[in-house]
């Protein structure tokens, strides 16, 4: 990889991490209230922790570049479910908007897993 393409490939790891672990650390400021919401979409409320845990591990995964094909495929399946529970309401753009912005990160987080981490990650140094 050429040294422009290492960035390149860094930048948009760390974008697509950044996302999941924010939105993780974000909701621990509200767990009962985020277990609610997953309920609304026919997800057990119990479930909100180990969510809340997967989308911060994952999102730090993805920006160190660790287990990244992993954890980038684990992603992609999570944008599709979370996309057709909670977003695909055709009557309400918005919300359409919103599917369609998850269909496209789990084609981001697909690239990521068929790419690999590259070579500035954890994944690189381990061999």
């Amino acid at each position: 990889m050429t040294n422009l393409n290492s960035n390149l490939h860094v930048g948009a790891r760390v974008f697509l991490g950044l996302l999941f672990l924010v939105a993780g650390l974000g909701k621990l400021g509200n767990v009962d209230g985020f277990a609610g919401y997953m309920a609304s979409g026919g997800i057990p409320a119990f479930l909100a922790w180990p969510a809340v845990l997967f989308e911060i591990l994952a999102g730090a995964a993805i920006i160190a570049g660790f287990q990244t094909r992993l954890a980038a495929l684990a992603l992609a399946a999570f944008c599709v479910v979370t996309a057709v529970l909670y977003h695909f309401v055709p009557a309400d753009q918005m919300q359409m908007t919103q599917f369609f912005k998850n269909i496209g990160l789990a084609g981001g987080y697909l690239l990521l897993a068929n790419a690999g981490s590259g070579a500035f990650s954890v994944d690189a140094r381990k061999g």
